[in-house]
């Protein structure tokens, strides 16, 4: 079957075999010596600017403006946006003007380059890499999404749901903000790891493959084990090798597991998901009470500073002792029933008052 393409990816490809012909080739890649970062560029120029005359920095291009012998192009690192402002003479200073005609200018929203240059502010006042040298590093053959924004509204942004989900790379590229969620994550796992090995627990794998899925009521995914001719489960729980650990001496151990459930998902719901589980010895749910609001506060402080988080409109505070009341007297808190005493009908109707 042959792969339709749109008029864009065309477009590309050719110039794509034009770079090649003139000797541009960018696969494989070289290494390319990077020396800063966008991030750093913005937050230490002004206070010391001798240090960014001999700058090598690589990232995509974004947005592009063309002035004839001019360009700005603005590039996108891991860490930020930082526009670059290019002379054709003065990257092509012989009679030969090829590279600044043919591939420079013919770059697309979407391609990788680096610039090697020195830093400067424009008359605008934007802090701007003055380009020297450049190198073609990956030639983007799939247009992006191009969200317009200025100072108080943003257009054609890529927002729609499925999309982004499906396409998380993509969603990475053109909200670059959303990469905050997996920075976040990467230090929430970093800092339960730090809080329990603390403690002296132990941090241990256990089987994904099982003979027999438990820990958890759920529908497992089945596969076939040749060697063994056996069929054998990926996890739905760790809960019971966990467990096995205890007993065979261990004080604590922990573990970020990879778990799967053959059964419905929606956008909050995967049939593969990570899990914590902790199991320690000679504790009760009153101590895993307190190690739990210990780490919570923990967290809070690591990733905000303080321990008052903002979750969608509300503020949640995280500061120690956190409030403890039982099931029965928080349902009679926040309903204003009283089911302690009730039987299976007078719940039902209490239910469906509520519903």
């Amino acid at each position: 079957m042959s792969l339709e393409l749109s008029e864009q990816e065309i477009i590309r490809r050719e110039k794509l075999k034009a770079f090649e012909a003139l000797g541009i080739i960018t696969y494989p890649a070289d290494e390319y010596p990077v020396n800063v970062q966008s991030k750093d560029i913005h937050e230490q120029y002004e206070h010391n600017p001798e240090a960014f005359q001999n700058v090598c920095i690589a990232g995509r291009i974004m947005s592009q403006r063309i002035m004839g012998a001019v360009a700005f192009y603005e590039l996108q690192d891991a860490y930020g946006r930082i526009q670059v402002y290019t002379k054709r003479d003065e990257i092509c200073p012989g009679e030969d003007k090829s590279l600044y005609n043919l591939v420079y200018k013919k770059l697309d929203i979407g391609d990788i380059i680096g610039v090697k240059g020195f830093v400067f502010v424009t008359q605008m006042g934007e802090i701007t890499i003055h380009v020297k040298e450049f190198t073609l590093l990956s030639k983007s053959l799939r247009p992006l999404p191009i969200v317009k924004q200025t100072d108080e509204n943003v257009y054609d942004a890529f927002t729609d749901p499925e999309q982004r989900y499906r396409m998380r790379y993509l969603d990475l590229i053109v909200n670059p903000h959303i990469k905050n969620t997996f920075i976040q994550r990467t230090a929430i796992i970093n800092e339960i790891r730090n809080y329990y090995n603390e403690q002296g627990y132990l941090e241990v794998e256990t089987p994904v493959l099982q003979p027999i899925p438990g820990g958890a009521a759920a529908r497992p995914f089945v596969t076939h084990h040749n060697a063994l001719d056996m069929p054998l489960y990926l996890r739905i729980a760790n809960e019971l090798y966990l467990k096995r650990l205890i007993v065979g001496g261990f004080d604590g151990v922990y573990e970020f597991s990879r778990n799967f459930r053959n059964e419905g998902m929606d956008r909050m719901h995967n049939p593969e998901f990570t899990c914590m589980e902790l199991y320690v010895a000679y504790k009760d749910y009153k101590w895993m009470m307190t190690s739990v609001e210990t780490l919570l506060n923990r967290i809070a402080l690591k990733l905000h500073g303080t321990t008052k988080v903002q979750v969608g409109d509300n503020i949640i505070d995280f500061s120690l002792p956190f409030a403890r009341t039982t099931i029965l007297d928080a349902i009679k808190t926040y309903t204003g029933y009283d089911v302690s005493n009730m039987d299976e009908n007078q719940l039902r109707e209490v239910c469906n008052k509520l519903h």
